[in-house]
């Protein structure tokens, strides 16, 4: 029987807000952003839950993280996000979303969280969340810094491609896997599964629903998760592996082209 797995973005869908804003005021305590940056972050996040995520503004909002991190130190936001990540996203995951995942661990599937936001945090949260593999964007490093390039952008067309490959690898059956967003953006990911879900979706996305006829989902509730019930193991959860080194399947992919590792 072949191995399935449900792909889930990250931000508006298991979270509730953006994943890599939400650390803005965190790395301002660790001075790698000033108070008037904090501001800026805290007004895209703004526009962002409220206009929706299409390709403007999801270009609007690569734009804006690849100029805020320029120089920022690696080991510095990765230790950052290490410190503050139960009290920073912990209270964002939709509860509806960990009851998602649980369902799909307990059936058999691999969870994979499939996010356009840096690998960086979307590891850590993934690793808390109990998934099994992430596909991230990459930010390019030099000297132990971002440069301010991306290397590797999930987003759009990117992610399809993305699952697709991960699925050739690994063996899973895409017309019996399933798929999670809320933005249209990610057409092509759900079209890409058997099984696809319209999360909180935007205008665009309810519209592409409807013709496709997919189901919607209304997430509410956002939890502790320390109140549930812990997730099922699932092997070698990325929490163990980030011990030796986690590269998000995402580097994977790009690294077959440009052999670029991002370390932990």
């Amino acid at each position: 029987m072949a191995r399935t797995a449900a792909f889930f973005d990250l931000d508006k869908t298991i979270i509730a807000k953006s994943s890599t804003l939400a650390f803005s005021k965190p790395f301002q305590a660790g001075g790698l952003i000033s108070r008037r940056a904090v501001l800026r972050s805290a007004y895209a996040q703004f526009v962002y839950l409220v206009g929706g995520a299409d390709h403007d503004q999801m270009e609007k909002m690569r734009q804006f993280m690849s100029q805020l991190c320029t120089g920022w130190d690696v080991a510095t936001v990765r230790e950052i996000v290490a410190d503050t990540l139960y009290n920073v996203v912990e209270p964002l995951v939709y509860d509806e979303a960990v009851s998602l995942i649980e369902e799909h661990r307990l059936a058999g599937r691999d969870v994979i969280i499939v996010s356009a936001s840096g690998t960086e945090v979307v590891e850590p949260i993934a690793a808390m969340l109990g998934a099994d593999r992430v596909i991230a964007t990459r930010m390019e490093i030099v000297d132990g810094r971002y440069s301010g390039e991306i290397e590797y952008y999930a987003y759009a067309e990117e992610k399809a491609r993305a699952i697709r490959e991960v699925a050739e690898q690994v063996g899973y059956d895409l017309a019996d896997s399933y798929a999670y967003s809320d933005s249209v953006t990610d057409v092509p990911m759900l079209e890409a599964v058997g099984h696809s879900y319209a999360v909180n979706p935007d205008r665009e996305l309810r519209k592409a629903a409807a013709a496709h006829d997919w189901p919607v989902l209304v997430f509410t509730k956002p939890v502790a998760l320390r109140s549930r019930v812990p997730l099922p193991p699932a092997g070698p959860t990325l929490a163990a592996l980030a011990v030796g080194g986690v590269v998000a399947v995402g580097g994977v992919l790009w690294a077959n082209a440009r052999r670029r590792r991002l370390g932990a």
